[in-house]
């Protein structure tokens, strides 16, 4: 079993915020699936390339994303490799990247909330979003919605990580990044 969470904010007017790479994503990913309300999330079941995942969307606003990923995680017993969350990332140009295993959260408030509840040893899908170039800008900057260029960018960057998806299943994170920037 795995987890794919998304974070962003649940908000309609967040809805294509760049905050809300990981909400945006999951809507790529597949227009189709039909969300309950479950772990303080918007909660789904799917089966992707013959493995059960849960999509999650937590519902707490992004600060307190920890919250919904340590009930999925304690009531399905979910292991923390077998955990993804996609997020927004400001030190990745728009549309780049990369895939990790635990380390920094680099200031992310939600990481650090999961962090903070489930340990620090999660899977890391970071989708950058650029940098408004001072620290002052960010939190105004990552609340605004994307540049309609920007948003066909980023669901480039979508596609390549659905088509793309075997690689993290099996932890070849090193092909999948070196693949991903071969082809952005």
């Amino acid at each position: 079993m795995f987890l794919l969470a998304g974070l962003g904010n649940p908000d309609q007017k967040y809805q294509k915020n760049r905050h809300n790479v990981g909400f945006l994503f999951l809507d790529f990913f597949d227009k189709n699936i039909s969300y309950k309300k479950k772990f303080k999330s918007l909660f789904a079941e799917q089966d992707i390339n013959n493995h059960k995942f849960f999509l999650l969307k937590p519902l707490t606003f992004m600060n307190l994303s920890g919250e919904a990923l340590a009930e999925i995680k304690k009531f399905y017993k979910l292991d923390n490799s077998n955990i993804f969350i996609i997020h927004d990332d400001l030190d990745l140009e728009i549309g780049k990247i990369k895939v990790k295993s635990d380390g920094s959260n680099g200031g992310h408030n939600g990481l650090e909330s999961i962090s903070s509840k489930i340990g620090n040893d999660y899977n890391r899908i970071r989708v950058g979003i650029d940098h408004p170039g001072s620290k002052d800008l960010v939190e105004k900057y990552v609340l605004t919605d994307f540049k309609k260029k920007e948003l066909e960018t980023i669901n480039k960057s979508f596609l390549i990580i659905k088509n793309n998806i075997e690689l993290l299943i099996k932890k070849k994170f090193d092909e999948f990044n070196s693949k991903v920037n071969n082809i952005l």
